[in-house]
């Protein structure tokens, strides 16, 4: 394992909110016009909002249903390095939150693909179906297949970690390198002793959410208490969608794939990832699904990211740690160049160390 833990002073606030970069960092692309305001309304697949890029479309059948996944493709720009990358998006954010690490791999030579899951986003919302990460890794793969790649750096946050981390586990062939960003998962909560709640309950809640909420609650956990402008418009493309004509269902599976990811934990499996995987971690994400229904003195021992972090470089056999000692759950979006010129160097690293 290596460990790299830098003392980086924090970066001046950038006028975007999510990227930038390259071996010499280029200017990031402008973000697409959208309204980040409280009252702002999307359709139940984000009708509405306007990605950055082109949007495609998998139609495929999966537990009897049809299914729509959305994703963009987007090309190497200047000179293909014959990489491709895989970016999973988080259970609060959307493949279009990816804006600036598309742009920055983009730049960099990679063929980008950018997935919405099934049940988020621009993606169908199923109502009857069995979410689970075997089965969002398994469309993945069949999105991946459908496109002709074969092998991928795997690249996953938040949830998408998870996500990612099943990826690999249950497609090693195809993963060249994984990169997991401050992914959620590192614990497993249930174990810990955070009480089980049912999908019900969960909907229940899911249906209170709205602009002011989802804020505050990224206000306390992902960004240390530290607001600015720009993250407005992440928090508006997902209460958009609670706000709008598709409030039940976007809240329905919502409480589905949070009842997911509070069952099926993969830190236990992390000793069984063979690809070269890279943790970029900021310390001060203090993320802990469930840590609300917990006992207050465990509800303080959750999220613990300084200490989560090292356990898991420890457990994974080719891991590589960098920690962002001044940054929170998103260091994508809090501090997009310094995140992008590192992620740069840690994957062409991994390349020359395979």
């Amino acid at each position: 394992m290596k460990t790299s833990l830098p003392r980086l002073a924090p970066l001046p606030s950038l006028a975007l909110s999510m990227l930038l970069a390259g071996p010499a960092l280029a200017a990031p692309a402008a973000p697409a016009a959208t309204s980040a305001t409280p009252g702002t309304t999307y359709g139940p697949q984000l009708e509405g909002f306007r990605y950055p890029h082109p949007v495609q479309r998998f139609e495929f059948t999966s537990q009897q249903q049809p299914m729509s996944m959305a994703f963009m493709d987007v090309a190497p720009k200047g000179k293909a390095n014959g990489r491709t990358a895989v970016l999973l998006h988080g259970k609060n954010f959307c493949g279009a939150t990816w804006e600036q690490t598309i742009e920055t791999l983009s730049s960099a030579g990679y063929r980008v693909i950018a997935p919405d899951q099934i049940g988020f986003c621009a993606s169908t919302k199923p109502r009857g179906y069995q979410f689970s990460f075997p089965q969002l890794a398994a469309n993945t793969q069949a999105l991946l297949q459908s496109r002709g790649i074969q092998r991928a750096t795997v690249i996953g946050h938040s949830m998408g970690g998870m996500l990612a981390a099943r990826f690999a586990l249950q497609y090693p062939n195809m993963v060249e390198q994984l990169v997991l960003v401050n992914p959620i998962g590192l614990e497993d909560w249930q174990a810990a002793g955070v009480p089980y709640a049912t999908v019900d309950q969960l909907y229940q809640g899911e249906l209170k959410t709205t602009f002011d909420s989802i804020k505050a609650y990224q206000l306390r956990f992902y960004y240390n208490g530290k607001w600015r402008p720009e993250y407005d418009r992440w928090v508006s493309m997902q209460a958009g969608m609670y706000a709008g004509s598709g409030r039940e269902i976007v809240a329905w599976n919502q409480a589905q794939t949070a009842e997911m990811l509070f069952t099926q934990p993969v830190v236990h499996e992390f000793p069984h990832i063979t690809a070269p995987t890279l943790l970029l971690i900021g310390e001060k994400d203090r993320t802990a699904p469930g840590a609300n229904r917990a006992p207050a003195e465990l509800a303080t021992r959750l999220g613990n990211y300084p200490v989560l972090m090292r356990q898991a470089a420890a457990a994974i056999p080719r891991a590589n740690l960098v920690a962002f000692p001044d940054l929170g759950h998103s260091p994508q979006v809090e501090a997009p160049e310094l995140f992008h010129r590192t992620l740069l160097r840690e994957l062409d690293g991994g390349t020359r160390q395979r």
